[in-house]
């Protein structure tokens, strides 16, 4: 018996590589980076830092759903953006999710790329409910 749980969600788009959407171990959930994918097309979404910003989330938290916990639960962010200079723009997305609690903590990486031509990207580290 592994202690390794693969996690996966339909309500999220599909691994596009050899990894897991996330994996549950103990009392965590390590989710792997999500892209502003739109889970039903698996295309890229169009618009703002902050609509890629949304879509990350909302990725995350699907899969957050599907291992029986919520993002609103994350102890760990960490947001790559190939547009650190609009950082603002993702920093007011990423706030009105967490609203009113204590947020995650985080972490912020400027990178020269992202799969599929994303400029968002961001992983979670997840208390199980």
């Amino acid at each position: 018996m592994t202690d390794r749980i693969p996690v996966s969600s339909g309500d999220a788009p599909g691994a596009i590589g050899p990894y897991s959407q996330a994996i549950r171990h103990g009392n965590f959930l390590f989710c792997s980076g999500q892209i502003p994918l739109d889970p039903a097309s698996g295309d890229l979404v169009q618009g703002s830092l902050a609509d890629e910003t949304r879509r990350c989330l909302e990725n995350l938290g699907a899969v957050c759903r599907a291992a029986g916990t919520s993002l609103r639960r994350a102890v760990r962010l960490t947001i790559y953006t190939t547009q650190l200079e609009g950082f603002a723009e993702i920093n007011d997305a990423y706030g009105a999710y967490f609203p009113d609690e204590g947020p995650p903590a985080r972490v912020a990486i400027g990178v020269a790329a992202l799969p599929k031509g994303a400029s968002v990207e961001i992983d979670a580290i997840v208390a199980m409910s």
